[in-house]
């Protein structure tokens, strides 16, 4: 509320004469409107006990990360933060013990369940890329993959007719 207050203050002090000096009159006018349409956007912070009232660092964090992905792939994309990323933001070591002393906290079963969930994500990505990069293997290894489907329900059938 005080940020608020003083820059509306500021506004109201500001008042060039638009005779004498056009740039800064529609200066001030661009910046009413400006402050009007996002201000209240602007000074947005959280109240909830625990949480930072404000997601700067955040922001300065996956800045930091974009800047660094951009200085060492050499490219303007940071597309690889995006499968990426939320690993990088999760381990925020300083050196490779540190690093190291991270992961053996996390309990084996855990990272056993989360890494099936992550290789049960990416398996359509990785299907696409597959057919893209060589359609006739990945074609004949979903076939194959058909085939066996097939021979296990049949199988399934076959027994469930014997025992009834």
């Amino acid at each position: 509320m005080k940020v608020r207050r003083e820059m509306e203050e500021l506004l109201q002090q500001f008042v060039p004469e638009p005779q004498q000096h056009p740039a800064q009159f529609a200066l001030k006018k661009k910046l009413q409107q400006l402050w009007h349409k996002y201000g209240a956007n602007l000074l947005h912070c959280y109240d909830i006990p625990g949480l930072p009232p404000d997601n700067l660092k955040m922001e300065a964090l996956f800045s930091h990360l974009r800047r660094h992905q951009r200085r060492i792939s050499g490219r303007k994309s940071t597309v690889e933060l995006r499968d990426f990323g939320h690993f990088k933001v999760l381990f925020l070591a300083q050196s490779e013990k540190q690093l190291l002393k991270q992961i053996q906290q996390v309990p084996l079963a855990q990272y056993k369940a989360q890494r099936l969930r992550l290789t049960l994500a990416e398996a359509p990505r990785q299907q696409k890329r597959r057919l893209h990069r060589n359609p006739a293997s990945t074609i004949q290894a979903l076939v194959n993959q058909h085939t066996e489907l097939l021979t296990v329900l049949e199988s399934q059938a076959l027994s469930y007719q014997l025992d009834s």
